[in-house]
């Protein structure tokens, strides 16, 4: 039997490894050819310290206090030295991937499908490249893709669950942009070049409501969140807000709906900001945010979208003084993605 962990990296690379029945979590990255942090490799010294954000483990008791404290190890700290997973896990590992001798994985794939959405989106499906493997990712992640005949890449959250055979992607459209104009003349068949996956939104397993708040194509990683979370049958509450500034931005809807008959505890909204709309909800995000959810703190806010909507949700939450359990946001811009969480 092997576990797969995944080593989230502080500048944003994301790696997975496979860690057998008994085995401790640096053994694993070692035999995997990832230097992790170390120095003494039996508990004593404390330069293996990582972050669990999800999974089971044993940390044993053949470590010191001055490596990792009660209170440590009580708020998710561990010591890979010592830690033997139980399940699958994920690691924050306070490191740079390059330091650890690693570094990003390169992914060959072919254009499988090009749906566009009106004015507003194109449905980017792909297909691994025969012999190469699909790559592991936590939901929520992204990769960076190649544009065809130039030197640059765009970021693109995954908005298909992993595992699926195929990687999907929602991209907006953009008069004039790189990626956009590739896209208005590519075909089934053309190559990409994919570096990742990569970043720190990604779904916990906390069991707490879950709070998703989506701008634009900021949708995308929560179809993957929420592909995840109906496999596994889950029953939290959770509920979905989808803002646009127009009535053609809206794509997708009869996606999200089909979740609401998967999941039993999922309810979603839109909202369109353009104030000539027609739409029964209008308004900006933070005006429809269900005070229920929010009034105790015992929920889980994850927040995708362009700069301004993710700064006024901020401020929101900081004006009326609400302190979800946990809060990650992801601000992204039409060339690069802003990565963050709190």
């Amino acid at each position: 039997m092997c576990y797969t962990i995944a080593l989230n990296f502080e500048d944003g690379v994301t790696r997975f490894i496979d860690c057998k029945k008994g085995e401790k979590v640096l053994d694993a990255a070692f035999r995997n050819k990832i230097n992790l942090p170390m120095d003494c490799s039996d508990g004593v010294c404390g330069t293996c310290k990582c972050r669990a954000e999800s999974g089971a483990y044993d940390l044993g008791e053949d470590y010191i206090d001055d490596a990792l404290t009660e209170d440590e190890a009580a708020e998710g700290l561990v010591l890979t030295c010592q830690m033997v997973p139980s399940s699958d896990c994920v690691l924050s590992v306070p490191v740079t991937a390059a330091s650890c001798k690693t570094g990003q994985q390169k992914i060959g794939a072919t254009v499988a499908r090009i749906e566009p959405h009106q004015d507003a989106a194109v449905v980017l499906e792909l297909q691994i490249e025969e012999g190469a493997v699909l790559p592991a990712f936590l939901p929520g992640q992204y990769v960076n893709i190649g544009v065809p005949g130039s030197t640059a890449s765009r970021s693109y959250s995954f908005s298909s669950a992993p595992a699926e055979g195929r990687m999907e992607f929602l991209i907006k459209k953009l008069p004039g942009g790189l990626m956009s104009n590739w896209l208005a003349r590519a075909t089934p068949g053309d190559k990409l070049d994919l570096t990742g996956p990569m970043g720190s939104f990604y779904l916990r397993d906390a069991g707490r409501p879950l709070l998703f708040l989506a701008g634009g194509t900021g949708l995308a990683p929560f179809l993957s969140m929420l592909e995840v979370l109906a496999r596994a049958g889950s029953r939290q509450q959770i509920h979905l807000i989808y803002g646009v500034t127009r009535d053609g931005d809206l794509v997708l809807v009869d996606r999200i709906a089909a979740f609401a008959r998967r999941l039993p505890n999922f309810t979603f909204a839109t909202v369109v900001a353009d104030e000539g709309s027609p739409h029964p909800g209008k308004g900006w995000v933070t005006q429809h945010m269900p005070e229920d959810m929010l009034a105790a703190g015992e929920v889980d806010v994850y927040l995708c979208g362009p700069p301004p909507m993710v700064d006024a949700v901020r401020h929101y939450l900081d004006q009326n003084d609400i302190r979800p359990a946990s809060f990650h946001y992801e601000k992204f811009t039409p060339n690069a993605p802003l990565k963050a969480s709190a």
